[in-house]
Formats: C-alpha cells, structure tokens, sequence
C-alpha cells in the first residue's frame, strides 16, 4: 500500500491536471460510468463535521475520511484534514491512502473552473474572491487556466490573510490584486466571483452582482448554511455539481425553494450534463450564472486515482 502525503499530491497534481480530470470526471458520472451513494456526515460536540464519501471511478474505488472545522482558519492547521482510502477493483485491495486536504483543494478549485469554461463570458478578467485560504489560492490557480485573469479583488474577514494572499499572488502570476474592504467591494466589478467562506446565513446578494457575471459558490455544503442570497439564486441560471446532490443538500437551492422564490424547475442542469451537451449553458452576455458546488466523492477518488498512479509511474 503507497501513503501519498500532502507535498507529494501537490508535486503529482498539477491544477492545470485537475481542471482536465475534473472535467472527465463530471462528464462521466452523468454518462453512469462512475458512481456514488450519498455522503454520511456527523456534527461533533465541538461544531466540527465529520464526512464518509465513498465512490467508484471504473477500475478504482474508495472513500475519502474527512474533518471540515473552519475555527482551524487561520491556526496553522487546515479546515479539512483526512485521507482518501483508494482500493484497486481487480483484487478488491487497498492500493494507497492520499492526503485529502491536497486533493479536497485541488479538485474543488478544479470544479469550479470548469464551471468557470463552461459558464462565464470568453472574456472574462476579473477575478472577485469572498475568502482568502486555500481554497482562495486553489482558485486562482485553476481558473486562470481557462480564463486570462488580469485583475483580482479579494476580501477576507482577517484583513491580513487577504494582504498575505495579495502578495502571493502577485509574487507568482504577476497579476495584481486589490484587498478590498467589504464583501460588495471585492465582487461588485467582478466578472467571475467565488464564495469561499463557511458562512451560516447568505451575505451575497443580486444588487453585488453585475450583468453577465459567473457566481461559484464554494463554501457552505450542508441544508441549512448557504452564501448566496435567495434573491441571487432567483435572478441567475442555476446550476450543480450533480443535481440530485443540490435537491438533497444545497442550502443556496433549498432554502429559496422553501421560501417560494423559486421552483425545482429552476435548476438548468448539472455541469456534467454541459460539458456532454446535454443541457444549456449560459445563453446571452447579460444573464448571471451561478454554480453551486457541494463536493463529490467521484471527484475525490478521481484526483486520488490520478495521484496514485502518477506516484506509480515516478517509481517504475
């Protein structure tokens, strides 16, 4: 059995990689060529959430084990610790564990750029980032690889995680970023935006959002939190990671369908049916687009896969 430890993913695992793997990955879990069984997830005494997601990706199949406790934030620990347990399906053995906060962020960055391809404007360059963690550099990372970012705007509630953002992304991509002073600030002019916080009540809302803007919203994955506002989720073409995972767990689609401000009939389709041609994307350059991300265990187990084999390959 081969242990892949955080910096070997990151070696493994390149974003540009991912986007590729992730685009495969959604197009063939609607295709029914891979698949998965819900989530289980526990809330511990201590407000954490702790995740089982297993899912079988052909040949391969597993699950990742997984702690999500956002007062980590800032502490030197991640927000998301575990590993992805990776069995082989010939024998049924266990080929390797993977570091599953590399891949939690590597994939996640990954799914939201290409929502990103399929959804926002050909030329969109302005990047506005709500959070400034990992999750804000494994965006930028990812999406620059299929849109010409040439101007960034970020906002986090600890201003000097966002200025530390700011002077690394602009150290390593040469593109300037702005530390803007309010959520509004960083979005409003924004053409792509992602929401990247463990927010419990919606703060985006449709007057932030200009015309013909991309919203990916990343951050909350449970009933009951949510960051984009029912007046948001209303005025946009809404669309899922897997649409039965947004009918069963999207907070951003549930509470405006509880509230009336919207229908089942308002979510256009998943990803996976876009990149196969099976349901629309954006339709004119004026319309807002919203992705709403919930995390796969198809996608996990697929970067997992990936990194598994590339480490078996440096090997041979």
């Amino acid at each position: 059995m081969k242990i892949i430890e955080e910096a070997k993913v990151r070696e493994l695992v390149t974003s540009k990689d991912c986007v590729e793997i992730m685009r495969q990955t959604l197009s063939d879990l609607e295709k029914g060529r891979y698949d998965m069984p819900p989530r289980m997830v526990v809330t511990l005494p201590n407000t954490a959430v702790f995740g089982f997601m297993p899912a079988y990706v052909g040949d391969y199949f597993g699950a990742k084990v997984i702690t999500a406790y956002g007062p980590n934030a800032g502490t030197g620990y991640p927000t998301h610790i575990g590993y992805v347990m990776l069995f082989e399906g010939e024998h049924c053995s266990v080929a390797g564990m993977v570091d599953a906060t590399a891949v939690t962020e590597l994939r996640t960055g990954a799914v939201s750029a290409v929502a990103t391809d399929c959804l926002a404007r050909k030329n969109a360059h302005i990047l506005g980032l709500v959070g400034a963690g990992a999750q804000a550099r494994s965006h930028m990372a990812a999406i620059r690889t299929v849109r010409d970012i040439k101007d960034v705007r970020v906002y986090d509630i600890r201003e000097e995680a966002a200025r530390a953002f700011a002077a690394e992304v602009e150290e390593k991509y040469g593109v300037p970023v702005t530390v803007c002073g309010s959520v509004r600030e960083a979005v409003c002019e924004a053409d792509i935006v992602c929401t990247l916080t463990p927010a419990k009540e919606a703060y985006l809302t449709k007057d932030m959002i200009k015309p013909g803007a991309h919203v990916n919203a990343v951050g909350t994955y449970t009933p009951t939190t949510r960051e984009a506002a029912g007046d948001l989720v209303a005025a946009s073409r809404i669309y899922a990671d897997q649409v039965a995972a947004m009918k069963a767990e999207s907070g951003e689609y549930l509470t405006p369908l509880k509230e009336g401000m919207i229908t089942e009939e308002h979510i256009v389709g998943s990803i996976g049916q876009v990149v196969n041609g099976d349901a629309p994307g954006r339709g004119s350059d004026e319309e807002i687009t919203l992705f709403v991300a919930l995390g796969l265990a198809v996608e996990d187990i697929a970067c997992a896969k990936y990194a598994f084999l590339r480490a078996k390959e440096s090997v041979s």
